[in-house]
């Protein structure tokens, strides 16, 4: 079933509206009214790009993000967590994530030559 752009609009302005109340009114990070609002606001926003498509073969250059919350953070916190992550220390490089600088010499701009460039004066 089509919908009408403008009923669509509509809908879209109210869901707005009451994201920002509810995200205005927040009670935590994981308020689930907010959550609520949010995924109220992607639909209603999905529903009038589709109805733009359908009436004037015409998009936004909008795009709502469809992730699982929870994928993307345990995604992160493997690559991220040292050994130590239950205390939330940070406990600095493995070996393997770093290069040992202290086995290449630092540069003094000299070669095995003599010295490196002159400047005149």
């Amino acid at each position: 079933m089509a919908t009408d752009p403008r009923t669509a609009l509509t809908a879209l302005v109210a869901a707005l509206e009451r994201h920002l109340e509810a995200a205005a009114a927040r009670r935590g990070e994981n308020d689930p009214v907010v959550l609520a609002a949010y995924r109220a606001l992607a639909d209603a926003f999905e529903d009038y790009d589709d109805s733009l498509l359908d009436a004037f073969d015409e998009v936004t250059p909008l795009e709502v993000f469809h992730g699982d919350d929870d994928e993307g953070e345990e995604e992160f916190d493997e690559e991220f967590d040292g050994p130590d992550q239950e205390s939330g220390a940070y406990t600095g490089l493995d070996d393997e994530e770093y290069d040992d600088a202290s086995d290449t010499p630092p540069s003094t701009g000299r070669t095995a030559e003599g010295p490196g460039p002159v400047k005149a004066t």
